[in-house]
């Protein structure tokens, strides 16, 4: 019977008709008439869900890591596959996540430093295989895994002389921030020191030790020392003497000393370099640069992976990451957003379960995008931060300046000191800077408003200048314009 013509198939029609054609199959009404949108559930059909509006803020922070592929996530995250997830409502189980995720918890491993270990061992084991003295300087911005690795450094080199059959090392560990003064450390190392303890006499505890590093030793088996001196920033003072001398004691004839530094000023080395250098003790520098987002979220993913239980959703881990990795890479604010995040996921539970007791709270509940972004908020977002942003850019780049001139131990400067500063980066950039009455004016704005402290003098040229807000603050708000982000690296 011949086919009646009717009324053209419509796009999607033909389309169907095609793939029945090419499969043979019968059409079915199905197939025919297009398909509505399912909804994700019945219970969603049923009862409208009011739409929850995010902040911008909050929208901003979770679509930085929907746009980046989940390749990364998956590869990451392979070692949590497997793993039950936990309940937040068990005290025990949300007292180890927190303990995993405390700075004062030391993991088993150091990772993401294996590179400056191994340069720092080397060094160590040149100068026990020679029984020559030499120093290290290690630097690094805040939470970059100096101390820890350092630690790590004493238990290796301690390791290593037992299987190489030398004497073991002597170590003494000083923190310079538990100093009074500044020459105590030279007594604190006297004082732990086996052979410093037979030292009597009414000379210094300097002059002994360099009695000590001048004399012969009496056998071949003596111990070599090691001195970790940490947070040496604040050795410096006005004539750095005590900077120097603390050097100069692996330059004394039949010195066995072997001094590591570590400080969070990474141009310390720069400023006092050619001052060592012209007496002959310039250490090697070895330098620990801010954890990328990557090995942040490795960092964090060695430090979950002993748990038994699931406690954060990969992509949290990973916007966590992301964000401390840009303000600042310090390993210490990541881990305590993590902590902080917790917290608001164990404020939740008990809030549900307070309110509406007959519901009970599902046991796989873990860390989301939600906490995590309400952590990072909590942490990085502060009024300081709005006020940097809204400044004009000349007092901005006065901020900069403060930002860099008081990293590590200077805590103030004079405002000729940091006008000079202000002065390099305008020229650098070719922007023209202000004058010097102008700049002070700007200064004194910058005092009004709670970022910066100036003191009083007569001269505005020697006001002392100190920062009232936190560096991080200063990165957080600037770091979006590429400008004030290559000002401050």
């Amino acid at each position: 019977m011949p086919t009646i013509a009717g009324p053209s198939l419509s796009p999607h029609k033909r389309i169907v008709a095609a793939r029945s054609e090419n499969t043979g199959c019968p059409r079915s009404a199905e197939d025919i008439t297009p398909r509505k949108r399912k909804l994700r559930s019945d219970s969603a059909a049923a009862v409208p869900t009011p739409i929850k509006r995010k902040s911008p803020r909050r929208c901003a922070l979770m679509a930085e890591v929907e746009e980046e592929p989940n390749g990364m996530l998956e590869t990451q995250f392979d070692c949590l596959d497997g793993k039950s997830k936990w309940n937040p409502r068990d005290d025990d189980q949300m007292k180890a996540v927190k303990e995993a995720l405390h700075v004062s918890t030391a993991p088993s491993t150091v990772v993401c430093r294996e590179d400056e270990q191994r340069r720092a061992l080397e060094f160590v084991k040149g100068c026990m295989e020679q029984n020559k003295a030499g120093s290290l300087y290690i630097c690094g911005c805040p939470g970059t895994g100096k101390s820890l690795s350092m630690e790590k450094l004493r238990l290796q080199a301690e390791d290593w002389a037992k299987q190489e059959g030398l004497p073991c090392l002597e170590t003494v560990s000083v923190n310079c921030t538990s100093l009074t003064k500044t020459t105590d450390i030279f007594s604190k190392v006297l004082g732990e020191n086996e052979t410093g303890k037979k030292a009597i006499g009414s000379s210094t505890p300097l002059e002994q030790l360099q009695i000590l590093f001048s004399q012969k030793q009496q056998s071949s088996s003596s111990k070599m020392m090691l001195i970790i001196a940490d947070e040496m920033d604040y050795l410096i003072t006005r004539d750095r003497r005590v900077l120097h001398e603390l050097f100069m004691l692996t330059t004394l004839p039949l010195s066995r000393c072997i001094l590591i530094g570590v400080a969070n000023a990474i141009d310390l080395a720069d400023r006092f370099l050619p001052k060592l250098k012209s007496l002959n003790c310039k250490p090697l520098v070895v330098t620990f640069r801010a954890y990328s987002m990557q090995q942040i979220v490795r960092i964090l993913q060695e430090r979950l992976v002993e748990l038994p239980y699931v406690a954060f959703q990969p992509k949290a881990l990973e916007l966590c990451a992301r964000k401390v990795s840009a303000a600042s890479g310090d390993m210490r604010k990541a881990l305590s957003v993590c902590r902080s995040a917790l917290e608001i996921l164990e404020t939740e539970v008990k809030g549900s379960t307070d309110e509406e007791p007959q519901i009970p709270v599902p046991e796989d509940q873990m860390v989301k995008m939600d906490h995590m972004v309400a952590a990072l908020a909590k942490t990085f977002k502060s009024p300081v931060v709005d006020t940097i942003q809204s400044l004009p850019q000349h007092q901005q780049i006065i901020v900069c300046s403060a930002a860099k001139a008081f990293r590590g131990s200077k805590k103030d400067r004079t405002t000729a000191e940091l006008n000079n500063l202000y002065m390099e980066i305008c020229k650098s950039s070719m922007i023209t800077p202000a004058g010097i009455t102008e700049f002070t004016n700007m200064c004194t704005v910058l005092n009004d408003q709670g970022i910066l402290k100036l003191s009083q003098a007569r001269n505005d040229k020697l006001k002392r200048v100190s920062l009232r807000v936190d560096e991080a603050d200063i990165t957080f708000a600037l770091k979006e314009i590429r400008f004030f982000r290559n000002c401050l690296l």
